[in-house]
């Protein structure tokens, strides 16, 4: 073929390629690759939940004091349980995932979520003062509806004078029933603990004042904006808010409170108004509602988008950068790297744990029936690796993984003296 020849048939093929669509690459000048926006990354399986790690977390929180323990673990696969020692001592009946419980800070979640919803419908503003919704309630107008939220208002918490005894403090309001403005006075009575804004502090008064704004802007008692928000469109049939009826309904787990004193019985502290905590800590819940809860949560179910991005920016509660805090919502940073969304929860006589994944495919519950002994407290947070974890690769990283984990001491919702 002659040079011209060539070169017209070269240019007649380019014209036809041009024509379909299609630019021939030559070895050159080869143009780079265009991605193909139809090609997702899949994300890495999630790692199958060490029951037996959880297992051994719920024993490791019995040998610390707990009578009984239990998880409840969640995946888009099945609902998996571990249920072990007793929950009650008297009669010896078997710890029973479907048992109700005082779920104690976990209420914060549900306390924030019914707030966030007022704020989403309008009603009241995040950065605005405390002061514009209830004037002349807070010394200082800096304080604000995110400062509550955050634990960052400086206002101290009643709970530490209130419980520095431990038994003679619950047995004192055990059976009382206080107003939220008395317990308000507690606290206003004390000196503030930090400037608004300027640190996170951990507050139970916070949410006395969240409970407070929720009544105000809503119209409504806070048994019924929990009842109409949450309990009520997530069919949360064993959750409930009784206040000030010292009872637990039907079958439940009855709760063992340890004395400062190390040696004495423990105190069975079941039955008590919760009028110390109310917005703060009252809530009664189970394993199963609780996972539904913390994944209808995750999945925007009961927030916007909006509200959940800011419920979900959080800040560090210590130094360790993987303790977070958000709008009343702890993340953990477990040491797969999986980040974990929900409460811890300690009122007398119970543990609690309840948290899901970002995108609330994955979820877990887990209650030990005691408190006062923080030992048993993290103990019972070892379920949280082994259940968003699973098994480590080999021995020596499954003892080094568990150790980090370990070495943190549970974070305390609760004054403590053991």
């Amino acid at each position: 073929m002659t040079s011209n020849h060539r070169r017209l048939a070269a240019g007649a093929t380019l014209i036809a390629a041009l024509a379909a669509g299609i630019v021939p690459a030559t070895t050159a000048q080869a143009a780079p690759a265009a991605p193909d926006a139809t090609r997702t990354t899949k994300p890495a399986p999630a790692p199958a939940p060490d029951m037996e790690g959880v297992a051994a977390a719920l024993k490791a929180a019995m040998a610390e004091g707990a009578p009984g323990a239990m998880a409840r673990f969640t995946d888009s696969k099945r609902v998996q349980t571990r249920a072990l020692g007793v929950r009650d001592r008297e009669s010896g009946a078997a710890m029973d995932v479907r048992a109700r419980f005082r779920i104690g800070s976990v209420s914060k979640t549900f306390s924030s979520v019914v707030l966030l919803q007022l704020v989403q419908e309008g009603k009241l503003q995040l950065d605005a003062p405390v002061n514009r919704y209830l004037p002349g309630l807070l010394p200082d107008d800096r304080i604000t509806v995110r400062h509550l939220l955050t634990h960052r208002s400086g206002l101290a918490d009643y709970t530490n004078a209130m419980f520095e005894h431990t038994v003679p403090g619950f047995e004192a309001v055990r059976h009382r029933v206080f107003s939220y403005q008395e317990l308000l006075d507690l606290s206003l009575s004390e000196p503030r603990t930090t400037e608004p804004g300027v640190s996170y502090k951990y507050s139970n008064t916070n949410f006395v004042v969240v409970g407070m704004l929720i009544e105000k802007i809503s119209g409504k008692p806070v048994a019924e904006a929990y009842q109409r928000r949450i309990i009520g469109p997530l069919g949360l049939r064993s959750t409930s808010y009784v206040h000030p009826d010292a009872r637990i309904a039907g079958l439940h787990v009855r709760g063992y409170l340890h004395d400062d004193e190390v040696g004495r019985p423990l105190v069975d502290s079941t039955e008590q108004t919760v009028s110390w905590a109310q917005s703060a800590g009252a809530v009664i819940s189970s394993p199963a509602d609780l996972n539904t809860f913390t994944t209808a949560l995750m999945r925007g179910r009961l927030l916007s988008p909006t509200m959940m991005e800011a419920m979900t920016t959080v800040t560090p509660t210590d130094a360790t950068d993987t303790r977070f805090y958000g709008l009343g919502l702890r993340r953990y940073d477990l040491s797969c790297g999986t980040q974990i969304y929900g409460h811890t929860g300690t009122v007398q006589g119970y543990y609690t744990y309840a948290f899901a994944t970002r995108d609330g495919r994955r979820s877990l519950s887990a209650m030990a029936n005691t408190s006062n002994k923080g030992s048993a407290n993290t103990a019972l947070g070892g379920t949280l690796e082994a259940a968003f974890c699973g098994k480590k690769p080999t021995a020596k990283a499954s003892s080094s993984a568990r150790a980090t984990a370990s070495a943190l001491p549970a974070e305390s919702d609760l004054p403590e003296n053991r």
